[in-house]
């Protein structure tokens, strides 16, 4: 049989076809035994040691020279250390880094000693022989792997220890190895073990909820085989698989465990925490002198606040009940700029509104209250604030100012306001009152620094309808009846008993044209037939004709632009 050229060619093409599909399964099946040994895929591909230059960043050895990822510590055995003591906390004026590698090397020869600091200590660590530091600061001459840990930790874990801690026993290490490696591939991605003769180590839960800037610790209950929680509070030494610790974020925070469990709760990831074996601590306490430990915990509360910053966190709601705050107060400005289009910006970054910025708000809604009530100026609930009560008895949560209506003829009842024809005034508590830039309306800010603040807005009647001067682009900036406001009703509000309109719930309705109950929080009620009737009731009570009544109802629910002020 004779095979022509064009056979030829198309069998040729198959056959490279074949080949290919060949070498192509082949590579991903590698790729997949990689992924089931994450730890030798580390170690392959760690960068050898001669990619790391000189210098004072880096990788140093006790000497002073540098070293590459597997210059120190190498294979102890056919297979190498599986785990690298890593020790990240410590103080350059006192500490026992000397003293933790040591002991460990003792115990655990072949297992590599990391010690990791933001700057070159100062004076410098003592290290033995088989320990180093690594500095995490970039220096110009440097390349950048030079400065990052995943380059220099070429083991499947990674064991987190504190300063002061001693390995009496080799075997303590296998044992967590092996409890890890138990959990499978389950939620539990780490294990720890507590260290003796310190505070004790107690499981906590931690829920992080980014959207409102907020970090929450609650004890968890213990259990006969080891607690499983989120978080960690106490000394505690902690193994974890080195390719989760650096697929975290910051893999290497200050402060170490506050940084890392924050970041592991929002993979869902948990910490088991072991009753042994247990690794002892000599040196008690830390500090030989009251002053250095007052020193670390200075450094403790700037590093926790430098720490919160960057996670943008604002309030931590401690295990024993207390409370941390990281943001704005009445000395600082408030957390957010100037509000563009009536958008803050921390709605792009799908957050709400910062707890600081609300307890602030909330303390100004008090006080400025207080002052309206002492002086004899009625006042209600306006627009979102209203809203917001209805909803919540609260600010809604990603509100930004508080609104309160006030009659225009009780302004002089009010020493604060009668006299802010021109200017601002201070007064003895530091809120500040102004007649607003951007109409004739008043406003009182938190403090001089934080301008969070509450809008006081001038009504006068006309005709049984409550109207005023100004008028802002807002949907629910409208006019009302009268009738709303005899008499007004106490409404919880902002943490205190606050005025509003006799029916709040067909105000709101008719006013934005959407209404949350109390009891649906997650639904949202368009306004019904029912509501938009209502409104023209009520309008046409108050003495309006008709159909210039049809027409505000209209412009109220959105069907018409044109303003109120010009249809009356």
């Amino acid at each position: 049989m004779r095979v022509s050229f064009c056979q030829g060619l198309l069998t040729g093409a198959i056959v490279l076809n074949l080949l290919i599909l060949y070498y192509v399964s082949r590579a991903q099946q590698q790729m997949m035994e990689k992924r089931r040994d994450p730890g030798r895929g580390s170690r392959k591909a760690a960068l050898p040691a001669s990619g790391l230059g000189g210098g004072m960043g880096g990788l140093v050895g006790v000497g002073g020279g540098m070293v590459g990822p597997g210059g120190v510590g190498g294979e102890g055995n056919s297979r190498g250390p599986r785990v690298t003591v890593l020790l990240r906390e410590f103080e350059d004026f006192e500490n026992y880094v000397g003293d933790v590698a040591r002991s460990f090397l003792h115990q655990r020869p072949e297992l590599p000693f990391l010690a990791v600091s933001d700057t070159l200590p100062y004076p410098p660590l003592s290290l033995p022989d088989g320990a180093r530091l690594l500095v995490l600061s970039p220096s110009p001459e440097q390349p950048p792997q030079a400065h990052r840990p995943e380059f220099h930790v070429q083991t499947e874990f990674v064991l987190l220890v504190p300063d002061g801690v001693e390995l009496e026993q080799g075997r303590a290490v296998e044992r967590l190895i092996r409890e890890l490696e138990g959990e499978g591939g389950g939620p539990v991605r780490l294990v720890a073990a507590p260290v003796l003769a310190r505070s004790a180590v107690q499981c906590l839960h931690l829920r992080v909820s980014l959207r409102e800037w907020t970090a929450t610790y609650t004890p968890a209950a213990s259990g006969s085989s080891g607690s499983v929680c989120t978080a960690l509070q106490g000394d505690a030494v902690v193994l974890i698989r080195s390719e989760d610790l650096f697929n975290l974020s910051v893999p290497l925070g200050r402060p170490l465990l506050p940084s890392l469990f924050i970041q592991t709760s929002l993979h869902g990831w948990k910490v088991k925490l072991l009753e042994s074996p247990c690794f002892s601590a000599s040196h008690r306490p830390l500090f030989s002198s009251a002053h250095n430990q007052w020193k670390a915990d200075s450094h403790l509360k700037e590093a926790t606040s430098r720490l919160m910053r960057n996670f943008g966190l604002k309030r931590l709601l401690l295990a024993d009940g207390k409370e941390q705050w990281h943001g704005c107060g009445k000395e600082t400005a408030r957390c957010f700029g100037t509000v563009r289009d009536d958008t803050p910006e921390y709605l792009y970054l799908d957050r709400w509104t910062p707890p600081c910025c609300l307890r602030a708000l909330r303390e100004t809604t008090k006080y400025v209250i207080n002052i309206l009530e002492s002086s004899g100026v009625r006042y209600w609930l306006e627009g979102g604030s209203l809203l917001g009560a209805a909803r919540h008895q609260d600010i809604i949560p990603w509100d930004y100012d508080v609104d309160l209506g006030i009659y225009l003829e009780d302004v002089p009842n009010c020493d604060y306001l009668k006299n802010l024809d021109s200017g601002s005034l201070v007064d003895a508590n530091g809120y500040v009152w102004e007649r607003a830039v951007e109409g004739d309306f008043y406003r009182v800010q938190y403090s001089e620094a934080n301008h969070l603040h509450v809008d006081l807005w001038p009504f006068y009647p006309r005709n049984g309808v409550m109207t005023k001067d100004t008028w802002m682009e807002h949907k629910q900036d409208v006019e009302f009846p009268e009738h709303f406001l005899q008499p007004l009703v106490p409404m919880p509000f902002a943490g205190v008993t606050a005025y509003g309109p006799n029916n709040h719930r067909r105000g709101v309705a008719g006013t934005f044209g959407v209404f949350m109950w109390p009891h649906q929080k997650d639904k949202t009620i368009l306004a019904t037939t029912q509501n938009i009737l209502i409104a023209i009731r009520d309008w046409v009570a108050s003495g309006y004709p008709l159909g210039i009544t049809v027409l505000k109802v209209a412009k109220m629910h959105g069907s018409i632009k044109t303003p109120w002020r010009e249809v009356g």
